[in-house]
């Protein structure tokens, strides 16, 4: 392909994801497609000669865009939304115009400062502490590809950090605390480093949320075994109901045990910093007293287009002394002087995307009010859900919502009242809220994930998607009515 080859081909891509986004509404949420489809329409090796583009073009319309889900739908509550906008496509096709793997300074000077300072602009825009800013010197922010990541990172530098002050611990006797809501990040990081993790248990008295008085006895507990509790991941928002835990208190125990490092995971509800009204539920001033490092993405509800998850240090020499390895062929003028960032230092990776482009594309254009109005949208329709679930009796909220979250489930007057056994109804109700997510799920015109809090099966609703309106929210409502009363039924008819 030259020049003008790809500037015909690059035309037409772009009139056909107008298109698609033209025609979002009226498709399928999720794929119909069954497993294995594509192989049964792609040959199993490679063309021997070149193919012409259109022909490529045309057949990612025919084949690919059949197995995807679309997460920009309006009607896409399942998980957490994956943000999508137009902004950060621009720059996605910018910055693979020019492509180059980012690990110095040298290798593309505008990919480094660019970073750094649109990292300085989100901390500003969160209300994080100075000393998460890179223009502190001290601490600083990185981008990173997901929550996963930047969990692991951090519990590579925690785990540096804590071995270089008690030399003579084994590696075996480290220990990694998360709760059991905690995403599954912390237990992929223990697989990953060898260490050990423990999940803290969380009770729905405390809305799933993780208390300083549990994890004074959990410390007590394995230390008093020979164990190196170094590490906590805590939460702002977990996956499955959005709890926030206890920070405060997790701050007056680590107090007493300065080598607990505590990493916080806000992948989700972390941009709810950016409206003040917010910041004192997702637990800003905590954050800033007590975190050592803290993540959020702005891939999930934040404008950016994945991936761009934001990670920030208190001290980037934790980081970069556990991960500074610099072979003679990486060494520059500029690095040895220490005037300038060396990212590859700050995640696992060598090489990096220019990821920061997109999101200073995103920021510019939608400016701190609009990005502050898209957020305070997916909550107050959130609370719109929320107002009509409680109207009917039918229904009864699992937790307090979060944000722009709802984990409810089918709780029917009728069978509530007349079962005594406390016991016997938790089984009786999600035996029928299993079936009734199966109907939900057998659906494509929105899409809902399940989860289980302590033993309780039920169903989340997370909003987020730029394009969702109240209109969806209604929609998404009259098929959980309608699915809801099928599912009654059919319960009824086994009794």
């Amino acid at each position: 392909m030259d020049i003008e080859a790809f500037r015909k081909a690059g035309y037409q891509a772009i009139d056909r994801i107008c298109d698609y986004y033209y025609s979002l509404e009226q498709r399928a949420v999720t794929s119909q497609v069954q497993p294995g489809y594509l192989k049964e329409l792609i040959p199993s090796s490679a063309p021997l000669h070149g193919e012409d583009f259109q022909q490529i073009a045309d057949d990612y319309q025919k084949f690919i865009v059949p197995g995807l889900t679309h997460w920009q739908h309006p009607r896409f509550f399942a998980y957490f939304p994956t943000a999508c906008t137009f902004e950060g496509i621009l720059a996605d096709i910018y910055a693979t115009g020019a492509t180059n793997p980012g690990f110095n300074w040298s290798c593309s000077p505008a990919c480094t400062e660019l970073e750094a300072i649109v990292m300085d602009w989100a901390a500003r825009l969160f209300g994080l502490a100075n000393h998460f800013l890179n223009a502190s010197g001290v601490g600083g922010g990185v981008i990173q590809t997901t929550a996963s990541d930047s969990a692991l990172v951090a519990i590579v530098a925690a785990r540096s950090l804590y071995t270089s002050r008690h030399p003579g611990v084994k590696t075996e006797d480290l220990l990694i605390y998360t709760t059991t809501q905690t995403h599954s990040l912390g237990v992929k990081a223990g697989l990953v480093l060898g260490l050990e993790c423990r999940a803290l248990d969380v009770t729905a008295e405390d809305n799933y949320a993780l208390r300083g008085e549990t994890l004074r006895k959990a410390i007590e507990a394995d230390t008093a075994h020979g164990k190196h509790p170094f590490v906590l991941v805590a939460t702002v928002g977990t996956t499955s109901s959005g709890a926030i835990d206890r920070l405060e208190e997790i701050g007056e125990v680590v107090q007493s045990h300065p080598s607990l490092w505590v990493h916080v995971d806000a992948a989700w509800a972390g941009v709810t910093l950016a409206c003040p009204e917010f910041r004192k539920v997702a637990q800003l001033e905590n954050i800033n007293k007590f975190a050592d490092s803290f993540c959020t993405n702005f891939h999930k509800w934040g404008l950016v287009n994945f991936d761009a998850s934001t990670l920030w240090v208190r001290n980037r020499k934790h980081l970069t002394d556990a991960l500074d390895i610099t072979p003679e062929f990486l060494r520059t003028k500029e690095g040895d002087a220490g005037v300038v960032i060396d990212y590859r230092n700050w995640h696992l990776a060598l090489g990096r995307r220019f990821r920061s482009l997109k999101i200073w594309f995103v920021l510019r254009s939608y400016g701190v009010e609009g990005f502050r109005s898209h957020i305070r949208q997916g909550i107050e329709l959130n609370n719109y859900f929320v107002s009509l679930l409680r109207s009917c009796p039918d229904f009864s909220l699992v937790t307090e919502p979060s944000f722009a979250l709802s984990v409810f489930r089918l709780s029917p007057a009728s069978i509530v009242s007349t079962e005594s056994d406390s016991g016997n109804l938790q089984t009786i109700l999600n035996d029928l809220n299993k079936s009734y997510y199966a109907r939900l799920s057998a659906r494509h015109d929105l899409a809902l994930t399940q989860t289980k809090l302590n033993g309780i099966f039920c169903i989340r609703l997370a909003i987020g998607a730029a394009r969702t309106k109240k209109e969806h929210i209604d929609h998404a409502w009259q098929a959980l009515k309608e699915e809801a009363q099928a599912a009654i039924s059919a319960w009824s008819q086994l009794q």
